[in-house]
């Protein structure tokens, strides 16, 4: 059984880079089938969590203008 990855403290960029290494690794196309299977589903896995990220950034960006259409004050601390 292979350990399990938690990948929830990642930063969008490492996740893209963690991303990006298994999409090479992928079509390289000299992977074990065990092996691709655990790579698309870390794949999976890291797509979501940046999804989601990207998903968090916009309603932040939605909310960072009030009513009035003047800037919020906006701490980017405040939601880590």
């Amino acid at each position: 059984m292979t350990e399990e990855k938690n990948y929830d403290e990642l930063s969008f960029e490492q996740a893209m880079e963690k991303l990006e290494v298994i999409v090479n690794k992928l079509e390289e196309g000299d992977v074990p089938l065990e092996q691709a299977i655990e790579y698309y589903h870390d794949g999976m896995k890291l797509s979501k969590l940046c999804n989601e990220k990207l998903t968090n950034v916009q309603e932040k960006m939605v909310h960072i203008l009030n009513e009035q259409g003047e800037l919020e004050p906006f701490d980017v601390e405040e939601d880590k």
